[in-house]
């Protein structure tokens, strides 16, 4: 994957036109992205990545042909000499499916449901190098990941109690908009804190702040008496 210039040159990959349409309206309005090519099936999609060379492809996973799997497969997969970046945009959310999807080297797993703001913000963080997954499936996936027991209360934490708050809701899955109606804070004062609470733990992303949360045993509320 090499460096680029410009606007995130994107293929659309979706059997639905009015998703596909969708999709160009909503990253078409974006100042730093810019769609390149459409197709409504897999195999059509992965002949065109490879003929456009888009700097990411958004693929549906039920697609005629060639799947949303295969295609991440071919194009950015193990041994792919020259991958392209993967996004996997879908309604179907099993567990099955995300962990296959980012093991064949999917850059993110987003539900269709999840809304423009993280089709946006997925978008960019697979250009960054990171990984986003929707949150409902990060929180999902994380309780069959750690263990359910929770840490003991005494264990230190570098987070202030707001910090813990935030990362709670994060592990809950809540989006910065989310966290900030929660709160009574701006969505940019929650992002504000979530950078921070990512310096402090060392953590790449959100996934690695809710994971980090649950381990601790701090994902749920502390029950009031």
């Amino acid at each position: 994957m090499t460096t680029h210039l410009g606007p995130t040159r994107i293929l659309i990959a979706d059997d639905q036109e009015d998703v596909r349409s969708g999709f160009r309206l909503i990253l078409g309005s974006q100042p730093d992205m810019s769609v390149v090519g459409e197709a409504a099936d897999g195999l059509t999609a992965v002949d065109l990545a490879r003929a456009l060379r888009p700097d990411l492809v958004l693929a549906d996973i039920r697609m005629p042909g060639v799947d949303g799997l295969e295609l991440t497969r071919r194009l950015a997969g193990p041994g792919v000499p020259d991958p392209i970046r993967v996004l996997v945009v879908t309604t179907f959310d099993h567990d099955s499916y995300v962990r296959t999807a980012l093991h064949d080297g999917a850059c993110g797993f987003l539900l269709k449901r999840s809304g423009p703001g993280l089709l946006i913000e997925g978008v960019r963080a697979a250009m960054a190098g990171d990984i986003l997954i929707s949150p409902q499936l990060t929180v999902r996936l994380l309780q069959t990941l750690t263990p359910s027991a929770p840490a003991p209360p005494t264990r230190l934490t570098p987070l202030t109690a707001r910090e813990t708050e935030i990362a709670r809701l994060v592990a809950q899955g809540h989006t910065n908009a989310e966290i900030g109606m929660t709160l009574s804070i701006s969505p940019g004062t929650a992002k504000t804190h979530i950078a921070n609470i990512q310096t402090k733990l060392k953590a790449r992303n959100r996934v690695g702040i809710a994971a980090w949360t649950w381990e601790n045993g701090l994902a749920n509320p502390t029950p009031q008496n």
